[in-house]
């Protein structure tokens, strides 16, 4: 493992005299620029599609926003901040026929260089700079001083100088001061995904939702219920970001504690593991990748899903909370 690198460390030079493209202006892409920007960024255009709603936001911010075609023929490193799923059809259409001649390629998760979603000439430096975190967070921590830890990967080293825009993009968007480590495209994919699903997103609201349905189905108010199961999960997260997990259970209550280690290991059984292992084949072997793209470029993707989930007596109980809570606020 590497020793983490800060912004004492990093040369940033490629910042202030490359003339950057970030194609995006979602919570990636907002975030990114004006990072960027405020870090000595002096030539930034925003590429978006004709029609974007994003085109207001980005113009009232101050930047320069131009076609997808027009930006690949003008930067010298575009930023591909868009939605992974999306990186097939702008690269195809958009990118690759008007891009100018040794132009490097940032992107900010492995996802479409792994699974060959695009295929960069052989000019083109092509480097990752992940900020692990929503994209969000990434201006609310620089904001404050901070950022999110980084990991950059040089994927194609067309020039000699991949390593230093990697490092220096990094530092631009306020990693180099928390920490910037070194990974790979591979690794970064795969623990992303698999994090995300089992833990971070899948595996968090599948507990949520059926212990709180098992506590309903107690006899437990669904007030109740949700505080238990939903609410609260916030600050045994914060204690685990903060402490780890050894630090949160000496943060807890002794009870809390006995009753976590008496049924952690039946949580943690055959059939967690069979899924996991399940999720973990289906991200290294690209399948779940291809799913995914062709869901999304079929269109309508999770539009059924959404609408059900509004539907559902645990967000009910939610919004009701919600409102209680902060009614004296407003």
């Amino acid at each position: 493992m590497t020793d983490a690198l800060y912004t004492a460390d990093i040369d940033m030079a490629p910042l202030k005299h490359w003339k950057l493209g970030l194609v995006g202006y979602g919570n990636h892409g907002r975030s990114h620029a004006l990072c960027l920007r405020d870090s000595g960024a002096e030539q930034i255009k925003i590429a978006l599609r004709e029609g974007s709603p994003s085109r207001a936001k980005a113009e009232a911010d101050g930047f320069e926003v131009v076609s997808l075609a027009e930006v690949a023929a003008w930067a010298d490193a575009i930023a591909l901040l868009a939605a992974d799923e999306a990186h097939r059809e702008i690269w195809t259409t958009a990118i690759a026929p008007n891009r100018k001649p040794g132009q490097a390629l940032i992107l900010c998760h492995g996802f479409s260089i792994h699974y060959r979603l695009i295929e960069p000439p052989a000019d083109a430096d092509v480097i990752l700079a992940a900020a692990k975190g929503p994209g969000g967070a990434v201006r609310q921590e620089f904001e404050k001083g901070g950022g999110l830890i980084g990991f950059w990967a040089v994927h194609q080293n067309a020039s000699g100088r991949a390593r230093d825009l990697a490092l220096a993009y990094l530092a631009g968007i306020g990693s180099g001061n928390v920490g910037i480590f070194e990974t790979t495209f591979r690794e970064e994919t795969v623990s992303d995904l698999f994090g995300e699903q089992v833990v971070l997103v899948g595996g968090l609201v599948a507990l949520a939702k059926a212990s709180y349905q098992r506590l309903v189905a107690a006899g437990v108010s669904e007030r109740m219920a949700y505080i238990d199961c939903v609410h609260e999960i916030k600050y045994l997260a914060d204690l685990m970001q903060a402490q780890g997990i050894a630090g949160m259970y000496e943060a807890i209550s002794d009870t809390a504690e006995f009753g976590a280690r008496l049924i952690e290991d039946d949580i943690a059984g055959p059939e967690l593991n069979a899924a996991f292992d399940k999720a973990m084949a289906a991200i290294e072997d690209g399948s779940f990748a291809r799913k995914w793209v062709e869901t999304y470029e079929a269109g309508n993707a999770m539009v059924e899903d959404r609408a059900r989930d509004k539907t559902l007596a645990i967000e009910a109980a939610g919004a009701d909370l919600r409102s209680r809570l902060y009614r004296a606020s407003k």
